[in-house]
């Protein structure tokens, strides 16, 4: 029995030597393929780069692209992330179909906080009549009542400061942000009589999305648990929110009432539990972008007296051509003041990285005219927060400068397109983003032109750690409001 044991061992370790010399062969005498790979960045065995990737994309980003160029591959256990950093290489990632670079996959972590049925939990075809909702509920008619109702909210928020005093701007902002999408979005229910309810619930579920959410989105952490608990108590307040409207046959001007009336193209209405999911998503989309985009314009401008006398003096130009009023068509005058926005936006896009699946291989030309194949299978990333700060495209990169945005420069139009990617771009450009310049812009031109504004603390910091990139800390502001109070 001794002497079978010891030949059955033998054997074993013979076969595992076979296999071992056979994988070595097929690695370095038999090459697998022609293609051009890419270069990978330096890591550990089997997890690769997650030590770094982990620590910061950005970081390992600043490192990596003086060395490897526009395009290299990070490993992650057993995936590639592929980076395209620069709009020479990033036309396919934002022009790519469905089919060939999708969403889906890389996006999966949403689905438990959005719901069943909705964006990234249904196919490519549903999911682009549903973006049509989105983009009907955001048409410039829309628009137009939501501005009216983003003054008004905006109004009444500042009107409870008093004569003078000191805040934490990035507060005020999240909170005012939050009322006005909630009126604008989630409809006069909630704004008027739920709003502190359903806020503690997105609470829930913003809390309930972390990074490691990302890899495990169903993972039984209480964390996880109060998101799961907060969608179902969602659920139930919209759709009895929903019931209460069809049966009084009642309609408001906001986005819930847009998805209730939506239609697909077979004729199908939405259902409830499609209507809360796209609301949810909606909120997500925009609600921490524009608190935090504001927050970073305020900061700027209150840094840079020369953008804050021109913002001012645009102010005041409107003010004698239009008087007191601020509507929709005033705000898209305001080129200063988008400029001096979109500007913090560039320097501190909140959603630092965009990924994509490959479902087919693929081959991109560097600026330097090194061509790369990208193999089926890839994750393809690109970075706004990196590619915004390369320093061929914008001069000076990381100075505050509104005015390379101005007719006669455009730095971002010189390069080409996707040189700018703050709101992504190509087939997946951001639907909200003129909500959020049209929202940002209320907010400021009612601040701007009620109060003496001084920043008192350190200039902010960025938190690396927060899912969504934003500002660091408190952001203290001394305000003290003007004698001659400009009202809305």
């Amino acid at each position: 029995m001794e002497v079978d044991g010891n030949k059955f061992l033998n054997t074993g370790l013979l076969l595992v030597a076979t296999i071992l010399v056979a994988k070595l062969i097929s690695a370095f005498i038999v090459p697998k393929s022609r293609k051009r790979l890419p270069p990978v960045v330096n890591g550990w065995p089997l997890i690769g780069g997650l030590p770094r990737f982990l620590k910061g994309p950005i970081f390992m980003l600043r490192e990596e692209y003086p060395k490897l160029g526009s395009v290299f591959t990070v490993k992650l256990f057993h995936k590639n992330i592929t980076f395209f950093i620069g709009p020479e290489v990033s036309a396919h990632f934002f022009k790519a179909s469905e089919s060939d670079l999708s969403q889906q996959e890389v996006y999966q972590f949403n689905v438990p906080t959005f719901g069943p049925g909705v964006v990234f939990d249904v196919d490519y075809s549903i999911r682009q009549e549903q973006f049509r909702f989105f983009t009907e509920a955001l048409r410039v008619n829309k628009l137009k009542g939501y501005v009216n109702q983003m003054v008004v909210e905006t109004e009444d928020y500042f009107s409870k400061w008093g004569s003078s005093g000191e805040v934490d701007l990035k507060y005020e902002l999240e909170h005012l942000i939050i009322l006005t999408a909630s009126r604008c979005l989630l409809g006069r229910e909630v704004r008027d009589k739920l709003f502190d309810d359903v806020s503690a619930l997105f609470h829930d579920l913003d809390n309930g999305m972390l990074p490691i959410s990302v890899l495990f989105p169903y993972l039984p952490i209480p964390a996880h648990k109060r998101r799961d608990k907060a969608r179902q108590r969602l659920a139930e307040i919209f759709a009895n929110i929903i019931a209460s409207r069809k049966s009084a046959n009642k309609s408001e001007d906001d986005m819930l009432q847009c998805f209730i009336d939506s239609k697909y193209k077979d004729g199908r209405p939405t259902t409830e539990a499609e209507v809360t999911g796209l609301l949810i998503a909606a909120l997500f989309a925009g609600q921490h972008t524009s608190s935090i985009t504001s927050t970073w314009t305020g900061a700027y401008l209150l840094c840079n007296k020369q953008y804050l006398s021109a913002v001012q003096e645009e102010q005041k130009n409107l003010m004698e051509k239009h008087g007191e009023r601020v509507d929709h068509d005033i705000l898209a005058e305001m080129d200063v003041l988008y400029r001096c926005i979109k500007e913090a936006l560039r320097l501190h896009p909140p959603l630092i990285m965009l990924l994509r699946s490959s479902h087919s291989d693929f081959n991109v030309t560097t600026r330097e005219g090194k061509e790369y194949d990208i193999p089926k299978g890839h994750i393809v990333a690109t970075s706004p927060a990196f590619a915004n700060r390369l320093p061929h495209i914008f001069k000076d990169p990381d100075r505050y400068d509104p005015d390379r945005f101005a007719v006669g420069r455009e730095e971002d139009k010189v390069a080409g397109a996707f040189s700018y990617i703050s709101f992504g771009g190509g087939r997946h450009g951001c639907l909200g983003e003129p909500f959020a310049y049209l929202q940002i812009k209320a907010i400021w031109t009612h601040l701007l032109r009620n109060f003496e504004l001084e920043l008192v603390s350190p200039f902010p910091e960025i938190d690396w750690n927060a899912m969504v990139v934003g500002v660091k800390g408190k952001v203290m502001v001394r305000y003290k409001r003007k004698e001659l109070c400009v009202k809305q």
